[in-house]
């Protein structure tokens, strides 16, 4: 098989999709692996470590596109990529598809095989192509939100972790999965007072024995979310429905009652947000403000630390990659159920339940159509 690693194009995205130690592993398996030119710069990989490991080095994206069966990305097609979408394409990524009708449009038209990293699930509920991203997504909302509480920042001029004398920064934390337990970790770790909400009390429980009551837990519910954004200088968003559109748990009044120079950060964005106010926004763009309150929606957070991002994503996506190229698409699903669960769109039809329902279209069981 032939395996090609474009140049991710997102704005400000420099992770990239395979690293050398990985096309060594494919080229000993058999296969070829074909690398754009300066794919890996980003994560300071260079185009010479990948010829030594030997892969090929294309200088543009359409030979990438055009010559690999299967594409490993990072993040979803962009606009300028859609043209290179085709019905005997394996496309392994990031995609994100609930809040993206237009990209699902695009892959369903061009039947094109799509296996996304998050949906990806193991027989114990957990989605580790997700965890990866979603620790370093965690740990960096609060890395964020510190910086942008600062007054040069716009934000309201609060030191997360106070000063003896002088409270520290309130910050919540709305989910308790793997991007909240991360987000808990670092504010805990610089000092702030942390309310974590959830609406699972075993979830709120494990918390509480893993933080040792440093963090207040509660269970949530309207009135609870709307008491504790009113007393908040930071809010982290991390709920997920693994595939699905985020709820919008956080209205627009709950944020209206917010304290003026409050951060939010949306890290559930890819996913199309779980607050009222939400859009995406870039590295480039990355804040806007709501009733004076600073938004932070970046939906590619983990690019601005690409070295960490990269070789933390690559560890886990590289065994369900290599069944896919030893193995092929349905060998492969059959060897690993976990990747069934991956298969977003084949051959035409949109094959997970998540994203069918949150775009009100068909569905169809991936067993009955391949």
């Amino acid at each position: 098989m032939i395996i090609g690693v474009p140049k991710e194009v997102k704005d400000h995205e420099t992770r990239v999709g395979l690293v050398p130690s990985g096309v060594i592993a494919l080229r000993e398996a058999g296969h070829e692996v074909i690398v754009e030119t300066d794919a890996g710069e980003g994560s300071a990989i260079t185009d010479h470590e990948y010829m030594q490991a030997g892969a090929g080095i294309a200088l543009q994206a359409e030979e990438v596109w055009r010559k690999a069966d299967l594409v490993v990305k990072v993040k979803e097609p962009q606009t300028s990529e859609y043209g290179y979408l085709r019905r005997d394409l394996i496309l392994f990524t990031y995609l994100h598809l609930a809040p993206l009708p237009e990209l699902t449009n695009r892959l369903v038209e061009a039947e094109v095989t799509g296996v996304a990293y998050e949906t990806i699930r193991e027989a114990d509920g957990s989605l580790p192509l997700l965890t990866p991203m979603s620790e370093v997504a965690g740990r960096m909302s609060v890395q964020i939100g510190a910086q942008y509480l600062e007054a040069p920042n716009r934000g309201r001029g609060v030191l997360l972790g106070g000063v003896p004398g002088v409270a520290p920064a309130n910050v919540v934390v709305l989910g308790g999965g793997v991007v909240g337990t991360n987000a808990a970790k670092i504010a805990v770790g610089m000092g702030a007072h942390v309310t974590v909400i959830d609406r699972n009390l075993n979830r709120l429980r494990e918390m509480d024995d893993i933080f040792n009551q440093q963090i207040v837990t509660l269970a949530s519910n309207v009135f609870t979310i709307g008491e504790a954004l009113k007393h908040a200088d930071l809010v982290i968003g991390a709920v997920l429905i693994p595939g699905a559109a985020a709820p919008k748990i956080v209205r627009r009044q709950m944020i209206a009652n917010m304290k003026r120079g409050a951060v939010v950060v949306d890290v559930a964005i890819d996913q199309g947000g779980c607050f009222e106010t939400s859009h995406a926004t870039t590295h480039t763009e990355p804040i806007y403000f709501v009733d004076g309150v600073l938004h932070y929606c970046v939906s590619n957070m983990p690019a601005a630390v690409p070295h960490t991002s990269t070789f933390a994503l690559t560890n886990a996506t590289f065994p369900y990659l290599l069944d896919l190229a030893n193995k092929g698409l349905q060998a492969a699903v059959e060897v690993r159920p976990a990747l069934r669960e991956g298969v977003n769109t084949y051959k035409g039809h949109v094959t997970y339940r998540a994203v069918a329902e949150s775009q009100k279209r068909p569905w169809k069981e991936l067993t009955r159509v391949m």
